[in-house]
């Protein structure tokens, strides 16, 4: 064969490859794709989780079949999906704890919070509600920190576990309004929250979800939402940032990544998916009951976030020295 007929049969093959690309696309999935869950059934995380599943199943034809992996904080979970084949079959449900903390927690994690995987889509974020004690003296942001610095180290607050979203961001609270109150870590957010409602610990912050039927039943007392807008489940809460403290931002939230070497096709068309189930009517109502807003960015945009996430909590992580146990 002369050199010719070998050079027009390379750029064919060359030629045939974004094809392929395009056509491997077109008929993912090809088999029931896993969907990983870090945490036990139940939980917002695994709820949202189920919905974009069933989502999922109704809109590409193929079941998104949930399972729950629990352990370590996620952290055997994401290893499985980070050292799955990388064909868009095996998805996990991002999440704070495991995506971002936990990686500056354990001495060592089995995978690369960011280098391990593909960022498809962040679905949703999740505000949460600081919270006090009827009996405190405080309706305000600004007041809680006026008698936090005016009894150091006399005010405490409940987590449902240490290097939960809930625990650091009541730490960063602390840091960025220079006061000194005590962390008080029980084994479940449920345990936290008895503890709270019996005036036992003077504040937490919990997702609004949870802790709203305890407000309107004058149980406990809302002062403000930690994200930067307010809530579409209870507006009448300000933001932190707004009676308190500027630039104040935390959330719970939830995403799919996919294993880092997924096919860009594939990413595109499942945050595509993903991205008109959430814009429809009613999936917004299911959700904002939920107490969740929804987010529906890019790839780019995610991956953007969870390095910003990343740094950000490895921070806070560092400063106060936290080792899971």
């Amino acid at each position: 064969m002369n050199s010719l007929p070998r050079r027009l049969l390379f750029g064919a093959v060359l030629a045939a490859l974004p094809a392929a690309a395009i056509a491997q696309s077109a008929a993912y999935p090809t088999k029931p794709v896993r969907l990983i869950v870090a945490f036990a059934p139940g939980g917002l995380i695994d709820s949202t989780g189920r919905l974009v599943g069933q989502a999922l199943t109704e809109r590409m034809g193929q079941p998104f079949v949930v399972e729950n992996r629990t352990g370590a904080t996620g952290t055997i979970a994401a290893e499985l999906v980070a050292r799955a084949a990388p064909d868009g079959h095996t998805l996990f449900v991002a999440n704070p704890p495991t995506n971002v903390v936990a990686p500056h927690m354990y001495a060592r994690v089995g995978y690369d919070p960011i280098k391990d995987f593909a960022a498809v889509v962040r679905m949703v974020h999740n505000p949460l509600l600081v919270v006090v004690h009827p009996s405190l003296p405080v309706k305000s942001v600004s007041e809680l920190i006026a008698l936090a610095k005016s009894k150091p180290a006399q005010l405490n607050f409940a987590t449902g576990g240490m290097g939960s979203t809930p625990h650091l961001t009541m730490e960063l609270f602390k840091r960025m309004a220079k006061i000194d109150t005590m962390a008080i870590h029980y084994k479940g957010e449920g345990a936290a929250l008895v503890e709270a409602i019996g005036g036992h610990v003077h504040f937490m912050a919990v997702s609004i979800s949870v802790l709203l039927p305890y407000v309107r039943g004058g149980k406990l007392r809302g002062i403000a939402v930690t994200t930067t807008k307010r809530s579409s489940l209870a507006p009448e809460f300000p933001t932190v940032a707004e009676t308190g403290l500027r630039g104040f931002d935390t959330n719970t939230w939830s995403g799919i990544v996919a294993p880092a070497a997924t096919p860009r096709e594939i990413i595109q068309r499942l945050n595509s998916e993903i991205v008109q189930w959430l814009s429809q009517p009613n999936t917004r109502t299911q959700l904002v009951k939920m107490g969740l807003e929804i987010v529906a960015d890019t790839p780019e945009q995610f991956s953007v976030f969870l390095k910003d996430e990343y740094a950000k909590w490895g921070n806070v992580v560092k400063e106060l020295n936290l080792r899971a146990e």
